[in-house]
Protein backbone atom coordinates (compact mmCIF):
# COMPACT_ATOMS: atom_id res chain seq x y z
CA UNK A 1 0.00 0.00 0.00
CA UNK A 2 1.30 3.40 -0.99
CA UNK A 3 0.28 5.92 1.64
CA UNK A 4 -0.49 9.61 1.28
CA UNK A 5 2.43 10.23 3.62
CA UNK A 6 4.82 8.47 1.25
CA UNK A 7 3.69 10.42 -1.81
CA UNK A 8 3.77 13.65 0.20
CA UNK A 9 6.93 13.44 2.29
CA UNK A 10 8.87 16.31 3.80
CA UNK A 11 12.47 16.58 2.67
CA UNK A 12 15.05 18.90 1.15
CA UNK A 13 15.84 19.90 -2.42
CA UNK A 14 16.69 19.71 -5.13
CA UNK A 15 15.51 16.19 -6.08
CA UNK A 16 13.43 13.45 -4.50
CA UNK A 17 15.08 10.70 -6.55
CA UNK A 18 18.62 12.15 -6.47
CA UNK A 19 18.69 13.79 -3.01
CA UNK A 20 15.95 12.44 -0.75
CA UNK A 21 16.14 8.83 -1.99
CA UNK A 22 19.95 8.51 -1.78
CA UNK A 23 19.97 10.06 1.71
CA UNK A 24 17.42 7.47 2.83
CA UNK A 25 19.34 4.65 1.15
CA UNK A 26 22.59 5.68 2.84
CA UNK A 27 20.90 5.82 6.22
CA UNK A 28 19.34 2.40 5.60
CA UNK A 29 22.77 0.97 4.83
CA UNK A 30 24.26 2.49 7.99
CA UNK A 31 21.43 1.00 10.05
CA UNK A 32 21.96 -2.37 8.39
CA UNK A 33 25.67 -2.28 9.29
CA UNK A 34 24.92 -1.36 12.89
CA UNK A 35 22.33 -4.12 13.32
CA UNK A 36 24.03 -6.95 11.41
CA UNK A 37 27.79 -6.36 11.72
CA UNK A 38 28.53 -3.69 14.31
CA UNK A 39 29.85 -0.24 13.46
CA UNK A 40 33.14 -0.77 15.31
CA UNK A 41 34.23 -3.21 12.57
CA UNK A 42 33.75 -0.70 9.74
CA UNK A 43 36.76 1.25 8.50
CA UNK A 44 35.34 2.74 5.30
CA UNK A 45 32.42 2.65 2.86
CA UNK A 46 32.35 2.88 -0.93
CA UNK A 47 29.29 4.04 -2.87
CA UNK A 48 28.84 3.42 -6.62
CA UNK A 49 26.16 5.29 -8.57
CA UNK A 50 24.64 4.30 -11.89
CA UNK A 51 22.29 5.61 -14.57
CA UNK A 52 20.74 9.02 -13.99
CA UNK A 53 22.32 9.27 -10.53
CA UNK A 54 25.74 9.11 -12.15
CA UNK A 55 24.90 11.43 -15.03
CA UNK A 56 23.33 14.28 -13.04
CA UNK A 57 24.14 13.40 -9.44
CA UNK A 58 26.41 16.35 -8.69
CA UNK A 59 23.90 18.88 -10.03
CA UNK A 60 21.16 17.23 -8.01
CA UNK A 61 23.12 17.13 -4.74
CA UNK A 62 23.41 13.33 -4.63
CA UNK A 63 26.96 13.46 -3.26
CA UNK A 64 25.93 15.70 -0.35
CA UNK A 65 22.85 13.59 0.38
CA UNK A 66 24.91 10.41 0.59
CA UNK A 67 27.40 11.90 3.05
CA UNK A 68 24.64 13.14 5.33
CA UNK A 69 22.67 9.91 5.02
CA UNK A 70 25.70 7.89 6.05
CA UNK A 71 25.94 10.16 9.08
CA UNK A 72 22.42 9.07 9.99
CA UNK A 73 20.43 12.08 8.83
CA UNK A 74 16.82 11.91 7.64
CA UNK A 75 15.67 14.23 4.83
CA UNK A 76 12.54 15.20 6.78
CA UNK A 77 14.55 16.27 9.84
CA UNK A 78 17.85 17.73 8.63
CA UNK A 79 18.32 21.51 8.80
CA UNK A 80 19.07 22.74 5.25
CA UNK A 81 21.18 25.60 6.63
CA UNK A 82 23.78 23.15 8.03
CA UNK A 83 24.29 21.03 4.90
CA UNK A 84 27.14 22.92 3.23
CA UNK A 85 29.22 23.33 6.39
CA UNK A 86 28.89 19.65 7.28
CA UNK A 87 29.81 18.53 3.78
CA UNK A 88 32.85 20.84 3.81
CA UNK A 89 33.99 19.33 7.09
CA UNK A 90 33.77 15.80 5.66
CA UNK A 91 35.65 16.84 2.52
CA UNK A 92 38.40 18.61 4.45
CA UNK A 93 38.90 15.96 7.14
CA UNK A 94 38.21 13.01 4.79
CA UNK A 95 36.28 11.30 7.57
CA UNK A 96 32.62 11.00 8.50
CA UNK A 97 30.65 9.69 11.47
CA UNK A 98 28.75 6.59 10.38
CA UNK A 99 25.24 6.74 11.85
CA UNK A 100 26.43 9.87 13.62
CA UNK A 101 28.59 7.96 16.12
CA UNK A 102 31.40 5.92 14.50
CA UNK A 103 34.28 7.71 12.77
CA UNK A 104 35.36 6.13 9.45
CA UNK A 105 37.73 7.03 6.62
CA UNK A 106 35.83 8.70 3.79
CA UNK A 107 37.22 10.80 0.94
CA UNK A 108 34.29 11.78 -1.32
CA UNK A 109 36.52 12.02 -4.39
CA UNK A 110 37.68 8.43 -3.92
CA UNK A 111 34.81 6.71 -2.12
CA UNK A 112 32.01 8.00 -4.37
CA UNK A 113 32.01 6.44 -7.84
CA UNK A 114 29.89 8.00 -10.61
CA UNK A 115 29.61 5.38 -13.38
CA UNK A 116 28.40 7.50 -16.25
CA UNK A 117 26.74 5.66 -19.10
CA UNK A 118 26.20 2.48 -17.09
CA UNK A 119 22.69 1.46 -16.09
CA UNK A 120 21.64 -1.55 -14.04
CA UNK A 121 18.68 -3.63 -15.27
CA UNK A 122 15.96 -2.93 -12.70
CA UNK A 123 16.04 0.87 -12.52
CA UNK A 124 18.21 3.72 -13.76
CA UNK A 125 18.73 5.19 -10.28
CA UNK A 126 20.89 2.50 -8.66
CA UNK A 127 23.28 2.79 -5.70
CA UNK A 128 25.64 0.07 -4.47
CA UNK A 129 27.09 0.39 -0.97
CA UNK A 130 30.11 -1.64 0.15
CA UNK A 131 31.65 -1.65 3.63
CA UNK A 132 35.25 -2.67 4.43
CA UNK A 133 37.33 -3.31 7.53
CA UNK A 134 40.88 -2.02 8.15
CA UNK A 135 42.50 -4.76 6.06
CA UNK A 136 40.11 -4.14 3.14
CA UNK A 137 37.91 -7.20 3.67
CA UNK A 138 34.43 -6.59 2.27
CA UNK A 139 31.96 -6.89 5.13
CA UNK A 140 28.73 -5.87 3.37
CA UNK A 141 27.46 -5.23 -0.15
CA UNK A 142 23.99 -3.80 -0.69
CA UNK A 143 22.24 -2.52 -3.81
CA UNK A 144 19.36 -0.03 -3.60
CA UNK A 145 17.20 1.73 -6.18
CA UNK A 146 15.88 5.27 -5.80
CA UNK A 147 12.66 4.85 -7.75
CA UNK A 148 11.26 8.38 -7.62
CA UNK A 149 9.47 10.51 -5.06
CA UNK A 150 11.99 9.60 -2.36
CA UNK A 151 10.98 5.91 -2.47
CA UNK A 152 13.87 3.46 -2.00
CA UNK A 153 13.78 -0.26 -2.80
CA UNK A 154 16.45 -2.80 -1.82
CA UNK A 155 17.51 -5.10 -4.65
CA UNK A 156 16.25 -8.28 -2.99
CA UNK A 157 12.83 -6.70 -2.48
CA UNK A 158 12.72 -5.37 -6.03
CA UNK A 159 13.24 -8.88 -7.40
CA UNK A 160 10.51 -10.50 -5.34
CA UNK A 161 7.99 -7.77 -4.56
CA UNK A 162 4.47 -7.94 -5.90
CA UNK A 163 1.57 -5.51 -5.96
CA UNK A 164 -0.36 -8.09 -3.94
CA UNK A 165 2.19 -8.19 -1.09
CA UNK A 166 0.32 -5.67 1.05
CA UNK A 167 -2.98 -5.40 -0.76
CA UNK A 168 -4.82 -7.13 2.08
CA UNK A 169 -4.05 -4.17 4.36
CA UNK A 170 -6.49 -2.04 2.42
CA UNK A 171 -10.25 -2.31 2.84
CA UNK A 172 -10.58 -0.96 -0.71
CA UNK A 173 -7.60 -2.17 -2.81
CA UNK A 174 -7.26 -0.77 -6.33
CA UNK A 175 -4.64 -0.77 -9.04
CA UNK A 176 -6.70 0.91 -11.78
CA UNK A 177 -9.03 3.88 -11.79
CA UNK A 178 -11.87 1.65 -12.90
CA UNK A 179 -11.41 -0.50 -9.79
CA UNK A 180 -11.39 2.67 -7.69
CA UNK A 181 -14.62 3.91 -9.30
CA UNK A 182 -16.28 0.53 -8.76
CA UNK A 183 -15.53 0.82 -5.04
CA UNK A 184 -17.09 4.28 -5.12
CA UNK A 185 -20.23 3.12 -6.94
CA UNK A 186 -20.70 -0.05 -4.88
CA UNK A 187 -20.30 1.77 -1.56
CA UNK A 188 -21.81 5.15 -2.34
CA UNK A 189 -18.51 6.91 -1.62
CA UNK A 190 -16.37 9.62 -3.15
CA UNK A 191 -12.78 8.95 -4.19
CA UNK A 192 -11.46 10.83 -1.18
CA UNK A 193 -13.61 8.67 1.12
CA UNK A 194 -12.02 5.51 -0.29
CA UNK A 195 -8.51 6.87 0.23
CA UNK A 196 -9.32 7.93 3.77
CA UNK A 197 -10.59 4.44 4.60
CA UNK A 198 -7.39 2.93 3.22
CA UNK A 199 -5.23 5.38 5.18
CA UNK A 200 -7.12 4.39 8.32
CA UNK A 201 -5.63 0.91 7.93
CA UNK A 202 -2.34 2.53 9.01
CA UNK A 203 -3.41 5.31 11.41
CA UNK A 204 -6.49 6.94 12.89
CA UNK A 205 -8.56 9.45 10.95
CA UNK A 206 -7.51 12.23 13.32
CA UNK A 207 -3.86 11.34 12.67
CA UNK A 208 -4.47 11.42 8.92
CA UNK A 209 -6.11 14.82 9.09
CA UNK A 210 -3.43 16.22 11.40
CA UNK A 211 -0.69 14.87 9.13
CA UNK A 212 -2.27 16.45 6.06
CA UNK A 213 -2.38 19.86 7.70
CA UNK A 214 1.26 19.48 8.78
CA UNK A 215 2.21 18.81 5.15
CA UNK A 216 0.09 21.76 4.02
CA UNK A 217 1.83 24.00 6.58
CA UNK A 218 5.28 23.03 5.25
CA UNK A 219 4.07 23.87 1.73
CA UNK A 220 2.80 27.27 2.86
CA UNK A 221 6.03 27.97 4.75
CA UNK A 222 8.01 27.10 1.63
CA UNK A 223 6.00 29.50 -0.50
CA UNK A 224 6.41 32.28 2.06
CA UNK A 225 10.19 31.72 2.30
CA UNK A 226 10.53 31.81 -1.45
CA UNK A 227 8.82 35.22 -1.56
CA UNK A 228 11.71 36.79 0.35
CA UNK A 229 14.89 34.85 -0.57
CA UNK A 230 16.79 36.94 -3.09
CA UNK A 231 20.01 36.16 -4.93
CA UNK A 232 21.31 33.57 -7.37
CA UNK A 233 20.60 29.84 -7.21
CA UNK A 234 23.61 27.59 -6.58
CA UNK A 235 25.15 25.30 -9.18
CA UNK A 236 26.85 27.52 -11.73
CA UNK A 237 24.00 28.51 -14.08
CA UNK A 238 23.70 31.93 -12.39
CA UNK A 239 19.90 31.68 -12.36
CA UNK A 240 18.45 34.65 -10.49
CA UNK A 241 15.61 34.06 -8.06
CA UNK A 242 12.54 35.73 -9.57
CA UNK A 243 9.92 35.11 -6.89
CA UNK A 244 10.83 38.07 -4.59
CA UNK A 245 10.65 40.66 -7.38
CA UNK A 246 7.47 39.15 -8.80
CA UNK A 247 5.91 39.12 -5.34
CA UNK A 248 6.78 42.80 -4.85
CA UNK A 249 5.29 43.71 -8.23
CA UNK A 250 2.05 41.84 -7.59
CA UNK A 251 1.66 43.38 -4.14
CA UNK A 252 1.98 46.84 -5.70
CA UNK A 253 -0.56 46.14 -8.43
CA UNK A 254 -3.08 44.25 -6.28
CA UNK A 255 -6.80 44.91 -6.74
CA UNK A 256 -6.50 45.64 -10.44
CA UNK A 257 -9.27 44.64 -12.77
CA UNK A 258 -7.11 42.27 -14.78
CA UNK A 259 -9.08 38.99 -14.82
CA UNK A 260 -5.92 37.01 -15.63
CA UNK A 261 -3.93 38.26 -12.63
CA UNK A 262 -4.64 35.03 -10.75
CA UNK A 263 -2.38 33.28 -13.27
CA UNK A 264 0.51 35.52 -12.19
CA UNK A 265 -0.09 34.54 -8.59
CA UNK A 266 -0.30 30.85 -9.43
CA UNK A 267 2.97 31.11 -11.32
CA UNK A 268 4.50 32.95 -8.38
CA UNK A 269 3.44 30.25 -5.91
CA UNK A 270 5.08 27.59 -8.07
CA UNK A 271 8.21 29.66 -8.72
CA UNK A 272 8.62 30.30 -5.03
CA UNK A 273 8.54 26.59 -4.13
CA UNK A 274 10.82 25.45 -6.91
CA UNK A 275 13.41 28.14 -6.33
CA UNK A 276 13.52 27.00 -2.72
CA UNK A 277 13.87 23.42 -3.94
CA UNK A 278 16.70 24.32 -6.31
CA UNK A 279 18.49 26.00 -3.41
CA UNK A 280 18.25 22.87 -1.27
CA UNK A 281 15.49 24.21 0.97
CA UNK A 282 12.76 22.29 2.78
CA UNK A 283 9.97 21.17 0.47
CA UNK A 284 7.31 18.47 0.20
CA UNK A 285 7.66 15.83 -2.49
CA UNK A 286 4.43 16.21 -4.42
CA UNK A 287 4.95 13.55 -5.64
CA UNK A 288 8.58 14.49 -6.46
CA UNK A 289 10.86 17.43 -5.70
CA UNK A 290 11.23 18.38 -9.35
CA UNK A 291 7.45 18.85 -9.49
CA UNK A 292 7.07 20.10 -5.92
CA UNK A 293 5.57 23.45 -6.89
CA UNK A 294 2.49 22.33 -8.82
CA UNK A 295 0.27 21.06 -6.00
CA UNK A 296 1.12 23.89 -3.54
CA UNK A 297 0.42 26.44 -6.28
CA UNK A 298 -2.97 24.93 -7.10
CA UNK A 299 -3.82 24.63 -3.41
CA UNK A 300 -2.99 28.32 -2.95
CA UNK A 301 -5.22 29.06 -5.95
CA UNK A 302 -8.02 27.14 -4.22
CA UNK A 303 -7.42 29.07 -0.99
CA UNK A 304 -7.18 32.57 -2.49
CA UNK A 305 -9.10 32.54 -5.77
CA UNK A 306 -12.11 30.27 -5.36
CA UNK A 307 -15.28 31.06 -3.40
CA UNK A 308 -15.66 29.60 0.08
CA UNK A 309 -12.49 27.48 0.46
CA UNK A 310 -12.59 25.23 3.52
CA UNK A 311 -10.31 23.01 5.56
CA UNK A 312 -12.42 20.08 4.42
CA UNK A 313 -11.70 21.05 0.83
CA UNK A 314 -7.97 20.88 1.55
CA UNK A 315 -8.38 17.41 3.07
CA UNK A 316 -10.35 16.25 0.04
CA UNK A 317 -7.73 17.74 -2.27
CA UNK A 318 -4.88 15.76 -0.70
CA UNK A 319 -6.81 12.50 -0.44
CA UNK A 320 -8.00 12.68 -4.04
CA UNK A 321 -4.57 13.66 -5.38
CA UNK A 322 -3.15 10.68 -3.51
CA UNK A 323 -5.46 8.25 -5.31
CA UNK A 324 -4.16 9.33 -8.71
CA UNK A 325 -0.54 9.47 -7.54
CA UNK A 326 -0.91 5.83 -6.46
CA UNK A 327 -2.37 4.89 -9.84
CA UNK A 328 0.53 6.52 -11.70
CA UNK A 329 3.06 4.83 -9.46
CA UNK A 330 1.42 1.42 -9.97
CA UNK A 331 0.60 1.78 -13.65
CA UNK A 332 3.68 3.63 -14.90
CA UNK A 333 6.13 5.61 -12.74
CA UNK A 334 6.63 8.95 -11.04
CA UNK A 335 10.36 8.89 -11.86
CA UNK A 336 11.79 11.17 -14.55
CA UNK A 337 14.64 8.68 -14.96
CA UNK A 338 12.04 6.17 -16.19
CA UNK A 339 9.28 8.28 -17.75
CA UNK A 340 10.82 11.65 -18.53
CA UNK A 341 9.20 14.78 -17.12
CA UNK A 342 5.73 13.44 -17.92
CA UNK A 343 6.41 11.27 -14.88
CA UNK A 344 6.97 14.34 -12.71
CA UNK A 345 5.23 17.48 -13.98
CA UNK A 346 2.61 15.43 -15.82
CA UNK A 347 1.76 13.37 -12.75
CA UNK A 348 1.72 16.43 -10.46
CA UNK A 349 -0.52 18.28 -12.92
CA UNK A 350 -2.94 15.36 -13.07
CA UNK A 351 -2.98 14.92 -9.28
CA UNK A 352 -3.56 18.65 -8.77
CA UNK A 353 -6.36 18.76 -11.35
CA UNK A 354 -8.13 15.87 -9.63
CA UNK A 355 -7.60 17.33 -6.17
CA UNK A 356 -8.90 20.76 -7.13
CA UNK A 357 -11.97 19.26 -8.78
CA UNK A 358 -12.74 17.30 -5.63
CA UNK A 359 -12.23 20.35 -3.41
CA UNK A 360 -14.66 22.31 -5.60
CA UNK A 361 -17.37 19.67 -5.28
CA UNK A 362 -16.93 17.74 -8.52
CA UNK A 363 -18.36 14.27 -9.04
CA UNK A 364 -16.16 11.19 -9.21
CA UNK A 365 -16.54 11.18 -12.97
CA UNK A 366 -15.51 14.84 -13.22
CA UNK A 367 -12.53 14.15 -10.96
CA UNK A 368 -11.38 11.29 -13.19
CA UNK A 369 -11.88 13.48 -16.26
CA UNK A 370 -9.75 16.27 -14.77
CA UNK A 371 -6.96 13.81 -13.94
CA UNK A 372 -7.10 12.39 -17.45
CA UNK A 373 -6.94 15.84 -19.07
CA UNK A 374 -4.04 16.83 -16.83
CA UNK A 375 -1.87 13.96 -18.03
CA UNK A 376 -3.10 13.72 -21.62
CA UNK A 377 -1.54 17.07 -22.42
CA UNK A 378 1.77 16.27 -20.77
CA UNK A 379 2.38 13.03 -22.66
CA UNK A 380 5.89 12.91 -24.12
CA UNK A 381 7.27 15.65 -21.85
CA UNK A 382 11.01 15.07 -21.66
CA UNK A 383 13.36 15.62 -18.73
CA UNK A 384 16.32 17.65 -20.02
CA UNK A 385 17.75 19.76 -17.18
CA UNK A 386 20.49 22.11 -18.30
CA UNK A 387 23.75 21.31 -16.55
CA UNK A 388 22.04 18.54 -14.58
CA UNK A 389 20.50 21.15 -12.26
CA UNK A 390 16.85 21.25 -11.21
CA UNK A 391 16.50 24.80 -12.51
CA UNK A 392 16.04 25.19 -16.29
CA UNK A 393 13.44 24.25 -17.50
CA UNK A 394 12.27 22.64 -14.24
CA UNK A 395 11.26 25.76 -12.31
CA UNK A 396 9.18 27.36 -15.07
CA UNK A 397 7.76 23.96 -16.00
CA UNK A 398 6.08 23.89 -12.57
CA UNK A 399 4.31 27.16 -13.33
CA UNK A 400 3.01 25.75 -16.62
CA UNK A 401 1.89 22.54 -14.94
CA UNK A 402 0.02 24.50 -12.27
CA UNK A 403 -1.94 26.62 -14.74
CA UNK A 404 -2.64 23.55 -16.85
CA UNK A 405 -4.02 21.71 -13.81
CA UNK A 406 -6.46 24.54 -13.09
CA UNK A 407 -7.55 24.58 -16.71
CA UNK A 408 -8.07 20.80 -16.67
CA UNK A 409 -10.24 21.11 -13.56
CA UNK A 410 -12.30 23.90 -15.08
CA UNK A 411 -12.87 21.91 -18.27
CA UNK A 412 -13.95 18.86 -16.29
CA UNK A 413 -16.30 20.86 -14.05
CA UNK A 414 -17.97 22.38 -17.11
CA UNK A 415 -18.89 18.88 -18.28
CA UNK A 416 -20.97 16.11 -16.77
CA UNK A 417 -18.07 13.70 -16.32
CA UNK A 418 -18.62 11.89 -19.62
CA UNK A 419 -15.41 11.60 -21.64
CA UNK A 420 -14.07 9.43 -24.43
CA UNK A 421 -10.57 8.72 -23.09
CA UNK A 422 -10.35 7.08 -19.68
CA UNK A 423 -7.72 7.81 -17.07
CA UNK A 424 -6.49 4.20 -17.24
CA UNK A 425 -5.96 4.53 -20.98
CA UNK A 426 -3.88 7.67 -20.45
CA UNK A 427 -1.72 5.87 -17.87
CA UNK A 428 -1.12 3.08 -20.39
CA UNK A 429 -0.20 5.64 -23.03
CA UNK A 430 2.14 7.38 -20.60
CA UNK A 431 3.92 4.13 -19.79
CA UNK A 432 4.29 3.21 -23.46
CA UNK A 433 5.56 6.70 -24.27
CA UNK A 434 8.08 6.53 -21.44
CA UNK A 435 9.33 3.15 -22.58
CA UNK A 436 9.68 4.38 -26.17
CA UNK A 437 11.42 7.62 -25.16
CA UNK A 438 15.18 7.63 -25.71
CA UNK A 439 17.15 7.35 -22.50
CA UNK A 440 18.91 10.64 -23.25
CA UNK A 441 15.62 12.42 -22.51
CA UNK A 442 15.31 10.87 -19.06
CA UNK A 443 17.20 13.09 -16.62
CA UNK A 444 20.64 12.50 -18.15
CA UNK A 445 21.22 16.05 -19.47
CA UNK A 446 22.35 14.53 -22.78
CA UNK A 447 19.55 15.81 -25.04
CA UNK A 448 16.93 18.53 -25.50
CA UNK A 449 17.66 21.88 -23.88
CA UNK A 450 20.57 20.39 -21.96
CA UNK A 451 22.34 19.51 -25.21
CA UNK A 452 21.62 22.81 -26.94
CA UNK A 453 22.49 25.32 -24.23
CA UNK A 454 26.24 25.19 -23.53
CA UNK A 455 27.07 25.69 -19.85
CA UNK A 456 29.94 25.09 -17.49
CA UNK A 457 28.94 23.41 -14.23
CA UNK A 458 30.76 21.06 -11.84
CA UNK A 459 31.55 17.62 -13.22
CA UNK A 460 30.97 14.34 -11.38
Amino acid sequence: MVSLFQLFSIGIGPSSSHTVGPMRAARMFGTKLQEEIGLEKINTVHVDLYGSLAMTGIGHGTDKALLLGLEGEKPEEICPDTVDSRVSRIQNEQTLYLNGVHKIVFDPEFHLGFHKGKRLPYHSNALRFRAYDKVKNELANQLYYSVGGGFVVAHEHAKHSSSSDTVDLMPYPFSTCEELLVHCRDNGKMIYDIVMENEKALRTESQVRKGIFQIWQVMQDCVERGFHQEGVLPGGLDVKRRAPEMYSQLMQTADTNDPTEFMDWVSLFALSVNEENAAGGRVVTAPTNGAAGVIPAVLHYYLHFTPNPTDEGIIRFFLTATAFGILFKIGASISAAEMGCQGEIGVACSMAAAGLTAALGGTNEQIENAAEIGMEHNLGLTCDPIGGLVQIPCIERNTMGSVKAINASKLALRGDGTHRVSFDQVVQAMRQTGEDMKSTYKETSEAGLAANVPVSVPEC
